[in-house]
């Protein structure tokens, strides 16, 4: 506790809070674990407030990139003695936001890092209050995402996960990059478009669409070898057996996050993705502690929290490192007596190490060991 009589959690908060005020339009970076929906939520009652000293009627649009992570608004409205605020509450997707009215008195786009270019006139002529939520911001200002988040909510408040961590709102962590070859046993099986098909290594595959690259000077024809690359990469069976080794050697609670919902079910009995529909019973029973590993793919990066997860394994790092550092943070949830260990699997002498230093150049260096693994 502080000297205020506050949680840490409490404090950061409130301050977190106390920022917004006679803000007409700003973005918060809050660290996952910190509450940043409770904040969203405490910024709302305030101006449901607000509206009712001034006779109007509360009006309050929630934007997310997901449907799923409406739920986590609705929930901790209910845990938080808020719930008289859903009856003013819509809730849109970024997809479907251009569709809305601009009746809104406030507007709170959750993971604001979502926004594009394409949400430009709507937000533009909107004449209400924007709010801003995310726990990993853009890095570059003058990306798309990066100028999109500093006109519509810019970043007044940061507060970022190692922050939490030191200040044991979230558990302490490790990092360790395990180092991997790729495999030089003929066994990976290359179909192609005619029907044909033929097996060779992941090494030499590997390389022959690094050839590719290097002799096209054809930029757009570039960017298409490099995706068939990445996308080969994904497919090579190397980690998913590593993958399984490292759950075997673990017994604590565990999740891994693949790249294709064929891969998480061929690493794990239980998986989390749009495939599978036992999938929310799963992801029920893997919070509940039923069952103590869990395989999944994208839905699980933003919005859906997990606490008291101890390992993690990161099948690949991608290039957008927001995704990676979602993945990672999924991992420090609020258990700070216990220190969280995950495992982000590399293969050297790849693309996959550039991605991976992309995806931890802002984490602490001290906290990240690398290993070279070794699989028959």
């Amino acid at each position: 506790m502080t000297e205020t009589g506050l949680s840490k959690r409490e404090m950061i908060q409130q301050e977190a809070l106390k920022a917004t005020v006679g803000k007409y339009r700003c973005g918060l970076a809050i660290s996952m674990g910190v509450g940043k929906t409770y904040i969203g939520l405490q910024h709302m009652q305030r101006e449901y407030t607000y509206a009712l000293e001034m006779d109007t009627k509360p009006s309050f649009l929630v934007v997310a990139p997901k449907v799923a992570i409406f739920q986590s608004w609705k929930d901790d409205a209910e845990k938080f003695g808020l719930a008289h605020l859903l009856e003013y509450m819509n809730f849109t997707t970024y997809l479907s936001l251009s569709k809305q009215h601009h009746d809104y008195g406030c507007i709170y786009l959750d993971e604001c890092h979502s926004l594009l270019y394409s949400h430009e006139f709507y937000l533009s002529t909107f004449p209400g209050q924007i709010l801003g939520l995310t726990g990993t911001p853009p890095r570059y200002r003058n990306s798309e995402k990066g100028e999109m988040v500093n006109t519509f909510c810019p970043i007044i408040y940061s507060y970022i996960t190692d922050d939490a961590v030191d200040d044991k709102i979230l558990n302490d962590y490790k990092i360790v990059v395990h180092q991997l070859e790729l495999s030089s046993h003929k066994n990976y099986l290359v179909k192609l478009k005619n029907g044909g098909q033929f097996t060779t290594s992941e090494r030499e595959h590997y390389a022959y669409w690094t050839k590719r690259i290097q002799e096209t000077t054809n930029f757009a024809q570039q960017k298409i070898f490099r995706i068939m690359r990445m996308k080969a990469m994904m497919e090579y069976k190397t980690k998913e057996h590593y993958a399984k080794e490292l759950m075997e050697m673990n017994h604590e609670k565990c999740i891994v996050f693949c790249n294709t919902t064929e891969q998480a079910d061929r690493i794990c009995r239980d998986s989390y993705h749009s495939k599978n529909p036992d999938s929310e019973e799963n992801l029920l029973a893997f919070k509940e502690g039923d069952i103590t590993q869990l395989s999944c793919v994208l839905q699980l990066n933003e919005g859906i929290n997990i606490p008291n997860l101890k390992i993690g394994i990161i099948l690949h790092a991608y290039s957008n490192e927001r995704k990676s550092a979602q993945r990672i943070g999924r991992l420090l949830r609020l258990n700070p007596d216990d220190k969280a260990v995950i495992h982000i699997l590399m293969y050297r002498d790849t693309q996959d190490e550039q991605w991976v230093q992309e995806a931890l150049k802002d984490l602490d260096p001290e906290k990240i060991s690398y290993t070279y693994a070794m699989i028959d």
